[in-house]
């Protein structure tokens, strides 16, 4: 069992689960067709944190042309290449499943205003300076890919 957990620490990020659940993130992911590589954005409201230790997931809810979209993404997945706090939220629920009932301005979740909203938002940006390395490689990558097929 001990060797189980020592993998699963090894597997982990740093810095990795900075927002809460009510948050508003930008998540960048990668997506791989085929043989290219890209980054893709997907922003909404984090409405779950679920699981423990490597296997922690969160998922994130938007509308998009008035259909709610959700996706679970897991945390520590290399994948997942940043994720950008846009607003905090004020909630008082860690799951906000009710949100799938709601329409409209009652969709709605309060920004949390202050020193502390701006701290967590300082961190996530902090930490997120390594990551967007990272997002420019990839697209230097894929660039490159379209330069060399286009010849």
């Amino acid at each position: 069992m001990d060797l189980i957990k020592t993998i699963e620490e090894q597997q982990k990020k740093e810095n990795a689960l900075l927002f809460k659940v009510g948050d508003t993130v930008k998540v960048h992911f990668e997506i791989i067709e085929g043989k290219t590589k890209r980054v893709q954005i997907y922003e909404g409201v984090v409405i779950c944190i679920k699981n423990a230790g490597v296997r922690k997931t969160f998922t994130v809810r938007k509308i998009s042309y008035g259909v709610g979209v959700e996706r679970v993404f897991p945390v520590y997945s290399p994948r997942v290449i940043k994720v950008e706090i846009v607003k905090t939220g004020k909630v008082r629920q860690s799951k906000l499943y009710y949100l799938r009932d709601k329409v409209g301005k009652g969709a709605r979740i309060k920004e949390l205003l202050g020193p502390k909203a701006n701290a967590r938002i300082a961190a996530s940006r902090a930490a997120n300076k390594a990551a967007d390395k990272a997002e420019e490689q990839i697209n230097a990558e894929a660039k490159a890919e379209n330069a060399a097929e286009a010849k």
